[in-house]
């Protein structure tokens, strides 16, 4: 159950999406004008850390994800432009699907993260500047322990994502189980694990790239924990794909911390950003202030 009501919702929906930088919100927000303006800023911004961190002799360690997908040209084109060596760069994958009993899907699947970040984000890098091999850490069914090691190691200088239909961060799902619900510290803690994917996310994935055949969509996942998520120096939130973002989004700007909404621990973070584009940003209660919603509460 969310800890607030559909008529505080209502009016956290209701705002233009012209107001919400300019408002006080729970997580500092950025609006941007669209995808290829996001995808530079997100290429721009960790180019900028790890040629920091390089000229100091520094690794950088990372938690990326498989999205959006906006970023990954204008990165492997700062790199290779501008020569920045990828080769002390260690990359946390943030989440992988899974089949119906917890395997690796064929890396052709659309769902498959690790081909499509084999093919967009490693392969155009030249060469000498690529990331080492034995610094992606994929995470996979087995190998969950081990990666939990491998981050409480040392610090992550930062976590990139975006966000799901209930403000996921990875694969943190809001968990509905009815004889296992999770509590707001359950959600804080939680770690690196194989899960069952919420029949919303499902839906919300198959509408999206399936044409609502959630037949095709894998019903499981290995995710990183909201520990391991929110354990770096920074947080960078992004979201370009609109519609099923739009209400998570300003549940994470307006709401305190709520199980049913990840995303919401957000505010707890000394150094977090949110960003979107105005799609994402507008919310359909904004443009249409004449609906009687028939709210009572």
């Amino acid at each position: 159950m969310s800890s607030f009501t559909t008529r505080q919702l209502h009016d956290w929906c209701l705002l233009p999406a012209s107001e919400l930088d300019a408002v006080a919100t729970k997580v500092p927000f950025r609006l941007v004008a669209d995808s290829a303006t996001m995808g530079r800023l997100m290429a721009e911004e960790l180019v900028e850390l790890i040629a920091a961190n390089n000229a100091v002799g520094r690794a950088t360690r990372a938690i990326i994800p498989c999205g959006p997908s906006c970023w990954y040209e204008p990165f492997t084109a700062l790199v290779n432009e501008q020569r920045v060596s990828l080769r002390s760069l260690v990359v946390f994958h943030m989440d992988e699907c899974l089949d119906w009993q917890g395997r690796e899907l064929p890396r052709a699947h659309p769902y498959s993260f690790r081909g499509f970040m084999e093919r967009e984000f490693y392969a155009p890098v030249a060469e000498e500047l690529a990331v080492l091999e034995s610094n992606r850490v994929w995470p996979d069914a087995e190998n969950c322990r081990e990666i939990e090691t491998l981050i409480d190691a040392a610090p992550v200088d930062i976590t990139y994502g975006g966000w799901g239909q209930d403000g996921h961060i990875a694969y943190n799902q809001a968990r509905r189980h009815p004889y296992s619900p999770a509590t707001l510290d359950d959600v804080r803690s939680s770690t690196v694990r194989v899960q069952d994917n919420n029949l919303d996310t499902i839906i919300a994935l198959a509408q999206r790239t399936f044409g609502t055949a959630y037949q095709f969509v894998p019903p499981m996942s290995v995710t990183l924990g909201v520990r391991q998520c929110l354990g770096a120096r920074k947080i960078r939130l992004f979201s370009d794909t609109g519609a099923w973002k739009q209400t998570a989004l300003r549940v994470a700007l307006f709401a305190d911390p709520d199980p049913e909404y990840p995303m919401t621990l957000l505010q707890e973070h000394p150094d977090a950003l949110i960003t979107a584009t105005v799609e994402t940003a507008t919310h359909p209660i904004s443009e249409h202030p004449e609906w009687d919603l028939g709210l009572t509460t």
